[in-house]
């Protein structure tokens, strides 16, 4: 008997774009946003008494093991200046050395 190779199934959802990461009483929130318009909503598993900063670098590797494991690329975060003391937005842009992965992967799915 021949078995098959499973192929690596690509998501619904296109290349990361942004993160949006909020403190909320119950815990981080997360947005991730992609080129389409889609959005990936989530909680963000960190102790609701986590360090901003803490929770930025786990929300970072969060998307950039995401875009490793579902697109085949690398990823760079780069966090803006927080507009407000409980909200933060970060780019996500390709990395220096990674490829664009064909159009078919990049669908977005709305949260």
């Amino acid at each position: 008997m021949v078995s098959r190779k499973k192929e690596k199934k690509r998501p619904d959802w296109g290349i990361p774009k942004g993160i949006v990461l909020l403190a909320t009483p119950e815990g981080w929130r997360t947005s991730v946003l992609t080129p389409e318009g889609g959005m990936i909503c989530g909680r963000l598993d960190v102790p609701i008494n986590t360090d901003p900063q803490d929770a930025r670098a786990v929300a970072a590797v969060m998307v950039t093991e995401l875009a490793r494991d579902f697109h085949d690329i690398d990823v760079d975060v780069s966090w803006d200046p927080p507009q407000e003391p409980w909200s933060w937005t970060a780019h996500v842009t390709l990395a220096v050395n990674s490829e664009q992965p064909s159009p078919d992967t990049q669908r977005g799915t709305a949260c």
